[in-house]
């Protein structure tokens, strides 16, 4: 796709906010007639700016009232286990985010579960099996400041 103009930039920042509008509530907001709204949309998609849509659910609502970030360190950094630990670590509906990170540790993880026992049994049952963990190191999320989900867009 060829650079963003101020149109896919008010679509965006629309479908951010809300992705469930329709095309002609999109359309009117971004003063636009249907039919070229779509198109933009579509072509949004197809070169991959709108990766998915999403319904984003409260955690507390659905009883998952502990956020844990989980520092991961692995015994070889090699590309076979870091692929392996990869793998193994997406297979895991508790860990909502995965990073490769710089530092002290090679990985950092976020995980929603719902209190301390389950986190417990995360961590003894599903995160200690996955074979070249050396060191798991937890900090609790005593409260979330600030959660979103758009990113910043161009001015």
């Amino acid at each position: 796709m060829n650079a963003l103009d101020s149109i896919d930039l008010k679509i965006l920042a629309e479908l951010q906010n809300d992705g469930a509008l329709s095309n002609i509530e999109l359309a009117r907001r971004i003063h636009l007639s249907p039919s070229p709204c779509l198109a933009r949309v579509r072509a949004l998609e197809a070169s991959g700016v709108i990766d998915r849509y999403v319904a984003l659910t409260n955690a507390a609502a659905l009883g998952l009232g502990l956020n844990v970030f989980i520092n991961i360190s692995l015994q070889s950094q090699s590309k076979e286990a870091l692929a392996h630990f990869e793998q193994r670590i997406s297979e895991h509906d508790e860990v909502m985010e995965c990073y490769l990170m710089t530092g002290d540790s090679d990985y950092l993880i976020r995980v929603a579960v719902a209190d301390i026992a389950a986190l417990e049994k995360f961590i003894l049952e599903q995160l200690t099996s996955i074979p070249g963990i050396e060191k798991i190191r937890s900090s609790f999320a005593l409260k979330q400041v600030r959660y979103k989900t758009a990113l910043p867009l161009p001015v």
